[in-house]
């Protein structure tokens, strides 16, 4: 995102920093936490997931291959001895048997026999294959990808709403720290100024120009600024530790961060309200549309259950039945077992199963529109409000600013005035005081307007 920044460097304190240490600066925190983010990793293996039910609903329209094989030992069998004893017994010339009786039907009978004796062997064993290919599933294969590639379209949006999340709240997080920063320097100004003016007290007091309690007044002034210098720096702490955690970036005391606060006086393009385009970029909205094609998509495929499925089933199976587990005929053509088969199926009664998830189907995706109408009315109400803050954030401005020219007028002239005998070191510290709060209340004045400004980005989808 391209914006415009106004320096509010936290390197500007003149703080002694390690040549070792680490600087970050915006861009380098904001990508840091984009790749040690858990919420990132999370959504990224979400995506993974849904990109893989996508290859997976292909799978489903290829036809499937199985293998299975098996072999059985059956105790309790003697040996089976093939033989041809009807054969044997019409080859003798006493039995006076026909041609046909010798040659077609006694060994007919005795492979008949063979076979079913083939039953009683104690080893079993065949292996088979098995095609299946379906022809028609009421839609529910492609209805499915459909599903899945929606499921996929809203991980991938979730990724980047999660993104958008993190930036968002590492910059929140950044120009807190900068607003610390910013105030310890206005600070150490005040400080700077104090101590010019405690050196030029005492040199009056030494000669009988000031009194005990003019220094006194000052020295006091001081330790107040060092009391409030030491509690920003107790917040910058935890500041810095909070920005480290969101990071994912272990504790390191002499890390620190430069940075900038944009600048409501450089002319930076309002945030695009027009409701047609929020539509567009909210990740939100864009997720619930996902959310919406697959309950719809759903609801197809319930219906599905009230029609039939239409497979073409084909398998080769090879059988092998001896008396020993060594003895294993080689496969022959011959002796497969082949077959196609054209295989329907339909339910005809399931309890009104197949009714009741209809209904439940439906119910999702109305409940799903809901949702999405409240979402929009809840954005519509949050522009609205986003609006006005930053309205009235940029009026307060104005005001603030107004007040830090005329604290700085104030001081300028007392200051004049104190040197010339005609005002009192009372009334100079005073004017610092009220130059200080005014720079302070304008720097609070910037950051209100920076988190209006931010605020009103991401309710428009434009962070």
């Amino acid at each position: 995102m391209s914006r415009k920044f106004l320096v509010l460097s936290a390197l500007a304190l003149g703080l002694i920093v390690p040549a070792s240490a680490k600087v970050y600066t915006r861009d380098e925190a904001v990508q840091t936490a984009m790749e040690n983010s858990a919420d990132i990793k999370t959504a990224e293996e979400d995506l993974i997931k849904a990109s893989s039910q996508v290859d997976a609903g292909y799978g489903n329209a290829y036809p499937s291959i199985d293998l299975s094989a098996n072999i059985t030992r059956i105790f309790g069998l003697k040996d089976v001895k093939n033989g041809t004893p009807i054969t044997d017994a019409a080859q003798d010339s006493s039995m006076d048997a026909s041609k046909f009786d010798k040659n077609v039907l006694a060994p007919a009978i005795d492979k008949m026999v063979n076979g079913m004796s083939a039953q009683g062997y104690r080893w079993q064993s065949s292996v088979g294959l098995t095609l299946t290919q379906v022809l028609y599933a009421a839609g529910k294969v492609g209805t499915a990808i459909d599903i899945a590639k929606a499921y996929k379209h809203l991980q991938e949006v979730n990724l980047e709403n999660v993104k958008s999340t993190v930036r968002y709240n590492i910059d929140q997080a950044f120009d807190g720290f900068i607003m610390i920063d910013s105030s310890m320097a206005i600070i150490d100004e005040s400080l700077k100024l104090y101590e010019n003016n405690l050196e030029f007290v005492k040199q009056q007091y030494q000669s009988g120009l000031a009194t005990e309690l003019e220094v006194a007044s000052i020295q006091l002034k001081m330790d107040a600024l060092s009391i409030d210098r030491k509690t920003l720096e107790e917040q910058r702490l935890t500041a810095k530790n909070a920005l480290l955690t969101l990071m994912g970036v272990d504790y390191d005391k002499d890390v620190q961060f430069i940075g900038e606060l944009r600048n409501p006086d450089s002319n930076l393009p309002f945030p695009d309200t027009s409701m047609a385009n929020i539509i567009k970029r909210r990740k939100e909205l864009v997720m619930l549309d996902a959310k919406e094609a697959m309950t719809e998509k759903n609801i197809e495929i319930e219906e599905g259950g009230y029609k039939p499925t239409i497979a073409l089933v084909g398998g080769l199976k090879y059988a092998n039945n001896q008396n020993k587990i060594t003895e294993w005929d080689a496969p022959k053509w011959d002796k497969l077992n082949k077959y196609v088969a054209l295989s329907l199926t339909m339910n005809l009664f399931n309890g009104m199963q197949t009714k009741e998830a209809v209904v439940q189907a439906k119910s999702n995706l109305r409940s799903t529109q809901i949702q999405k109408e409240s979402t929009i009315r809840y954005i519509r109400l949050q522009i609205e409000n986003n609006v006005k803050a930053l309205e009235n954030r940029e009026r307060n401005l104005v005001v603030l600013k107004g007040n830090v020219e005329l604290a700085e007028r104030i001081y300028q002239m007392t200051e004049a005035a104190y040197q010339n005998g005609m005002k009192s070191q009372l009334e100079l510290l005073a004017a610092n005081l009220d130059l200080r709060n005014a720079k302070n209340n304008y720097l609070k004045g910037i950051m209100q307007w920076n988190e209006a400004y931010n605020a009103l980005l991401k309710t428009t989808g434009e962070y």
